[in-house]
Formats: structure tokens, sequence, C-alpha cells
């Protein structure tokens, strides 16, 4: 089960955030075939985060990393990566809860043609702290002094906050474009209800949240995109000729592969028009 709030008919984009889902919670058991074979990107960056169970990610430029809760995995994809991301040989026989989100940063225009590139930042080195009534962690930029060390190529917010019900959190325009989701729970957003699995676009002059239970919410935001971008499949960039020439880049396996992996996505059959 995959909730995909980014892109939508109402909103194609946060800040740079242009791809935003939430999958699971989903009950993984011995046998299972979820595993996401090796497939490209370019001219963005995936950022995966996971509130329970594990992953393994392995790419063409030879990383591989085991995924667990409450770790920040950044890849930018650039002029183009291949990664697939599979379950570990240790769960292979257990049967446990994979649940987590998979956003997409759209890269800046002088930047979409970077070396593609892994940084995996662990769950300890996520700077936490205590606001107002919520429990922050920042896990990409900075906000009410915290920092983290995920580096960026365009100003970008990703918070992951814990709030008790009745609790409150005052929440300033930390960026030029803000976006609040509630993973489990619900609050009230200046008085309206948001609840679970519900996106709501914020003022320029921020929020009041109060949880109506106990409630884990993401924020997500950062400075406008510096232009209009084109999305088909995995790819990303603001020249639609771009797309199709890395389709037939992909088609003829000319973006790379996984060490050790055969196994491959083909295109859809409905292909991209430049």
């Amino acid at each position: 089960m995959v909730r995909r709030l980014l892109p939508a008919a109402a909103r194609r984009s946060v800040g740079p955030f242009v791809f935003f889902d939430h999958f699971g919670p989903a009950l993984e058991t011995p046998g299972a075939e979820h595993d996401v074979r090796a497939h490209p990107h370019i001219g963005l960056a995936t950022v995966t985060y996971l509130f329970e169970g594990a992953m393994m990610h392995r790419d063409s430029v030879g990383s591989s990393q085991l995924i667990e809760p409450g770790a920040i995995n950044w890849m930018t994809a650039g002029r183009g990566i291949v990664h697939s991301e599979r379950r570990p040989e240790s769960l292979l026989s257990s049967t446990y809860t994979l649940h987590g989100l998979q956003l997409w940063v759209a890269l800046p225009r002088e930047h979409e043609e970077a070396e593609p590139s892994f940084a995996h930042t662990p769950a300890d080195e996520i700077p936490e702290g205590r606001v107002d009534d919520a429990t922050v962690r920042v896990l990409v930029g900075e906000a009410w002094g915290l920092r983290s060390s995920v580096r960026t190529l365009s100003p970008t917010l990703y918070l992951d906050l814990q709030l008790a019900a009745k609790g409150r959190l005052a929440l300033p325009p930390l960026a030029p474009e803000l976006a609040v989701y509630v993973v489990q729970g619900a609050l009230t957003l200046d008085g309206q209800v948001l609840a679970a699995q519900q996106m709501a676009v914020l003022s320029p002059a921020g929020a009041e949240l109060i949880g109506v239970e106990d409630t884990r919410l993401m924020v997500i935001g950062g400075a406008p995109l510096d232009a209009p971008r084109h999305m088909w499949w995995n790819f990303v960039s603001a020249r639609r000729e771009r797309i199709a020439q890395a389709a037939e880049d992909w088609q003829a396996q000319r973006l790379g592969q996984v060490p050790g992996e055969t196994e491959f996505m083909p295109l859809p059959e409905r292909r991209f028009l430049a």
C-alpha cells in the first residue's frame, strides 16, 4: 500500500519536494516478493526514511547500505544513477513490518547534471529536541536552533515531529514554502482538523498545531523551485528533451548497473513524448 501525496492536481510541489510517497505499514512475510528491482533516476535526489523495518539499498556508484528506522538516506541522481531496494538477507526468513516515506527533491537547474552520489546519516546523528509540547527531529535543514548535517543543493527542510494529545506547537514560517503531513493520529491546524494521511500546505505566516490525539507528523518545505519541472516515470528535469534522452539511455542500458544484479525494471510501455 502506497499513498502518493505529491505530485497532485492541486499542488505539484512544496519547496524542492516534487514527490511524496508514504508506504505501509505492510507486513513482510518470508517469500513475499516486494523487492524493488534496479531502476534509474536523473535530475533529483531521493530521500528515504523508515519508521519500522529495514531495506537494503544498492546503487551503480557502488553504495551498499542497510536502511533502518530513524536514519536519513539521501541519493543524488544528478546525470544518472541506478539503484535497487531489497529485503535484507538477515530478514529473508523473518516476519516484520515495513513502514516509511520516500520523497524526491528536484535538484536546482545548475546541479541537474551533478555527479551521482549516496549519503547515509545514522539515526543517532539526527538532532532532536523539545519545542513547546512536541518532540522534534530535524532530518534535513535547520529549525529551532537544531541543524541537520545532511548536505543539500538548495534550501530544504524536513522534520519528524511527535505531538501528544492536546499538546500544542507554534509552527513558525521556517521556509518560504511549507506543508504538514499527518502520518498517524490527528491534529488541528489553526482550528481545522487534519486527519491521518492528509497533507496541508501552510500560509506564509505559519500555523498553530494542537494534537487531537497522540500524533506523528512530518513537515516539508524549502525555497520554491527555480523553474517548472517535467516528471515522467523515475526522471525529473527542467528540460523535456532531457527526459526523452534518459529514456533512450535506459533502454540501451547506458545509465549504469547495480554491481552483482542482473534484474532491472523496463521502461513503461507508454513512452514519454518530448
